[in-house]
């Protein structure tokens, strides 16, 4: 299920504000305007660039705008009249990236997930059965015979010697399913 939202909040490491000369020299009201304009922009994206509008919007005395305006302006930019904060379209570009190629690798999932649903039906169109054997199986009896054929090939490793192998269609169906999803999924990712 998608969620067309904005994302409720943005990553902020304190260190990096810190470590900024302007955000050292400013004053405890300074540090409050820069803070609220930037919980404004991340909500709203801009803010009016005019002193009365930016008040009415904050809920701050114009003159409170007036005196710190000037030492919070380092941390955003006026374009087409509206203050905005670079750093924060920037994170919230990121975001949306990241949520493309989030989105973009699902949709590759569910494209190889969806054909492997769809092989079991092509295999059964190439001649192997795609149900199981309906060969009853019968109890092992104490005379010593086994009820399943030995396997002529080379045993696997994790096969102990002298243990049988069952000849199945639904064992042959698997392998071969497995080794077309094995191609498709080297192929769909690029490697092969």
């Amino acid at each position: 299920m998608s969620q067309n939202r904005d994302a409720p909040a943005y990553q902020e490491y304190a260190a990096t504000i810190l470590a900024q000369l302007p955000f050292r020299t400013m004053t405890l009201q300074d540090r409050g305007l820069l803070y609220t304009m930037r919980l404004e922009c991340w909500v709203n994206v801009r803010l009016p660039q005019n002193h009365n509008d930016l008040a009415k919007v904050l809920g701050v005395p114009v003159a409170e705008i007036d005196s710190s305006l000037v030492a919070v302006m380092p941390f955003f930019e006026v374009i087409d009249g509206f203050i905005i904060s670079p750093e924060l379209e920037n994170y919230r570009a990121h975001l949306a990236d990241r949520k493309n190629k989030q989105s973009h690798g699902g949709k590759l999932g569910s494209a190889i997930t969806n054909n492997k649903r769809k092989r079991p039906a092509k295999i059964a169109a190439d001649g192997v059965s795609s149900t199981l054997s309906s060969t009853p199986r019968l109890p092992h009896q104490d005379r010593g015979e086994s009820l399943v054929q030995q396997s002529t090939g080379k045993p696997s490793q994790n096969q102990s010697p002298g243990r049988s192998v069952i000849k199945d269609s639904f064992v042959a169906e698997y392998e071969a399913a497995e080794k077309c999803t094995a191609e498709e999924y080297a192929k769909a990712s690029g490697s092969g």
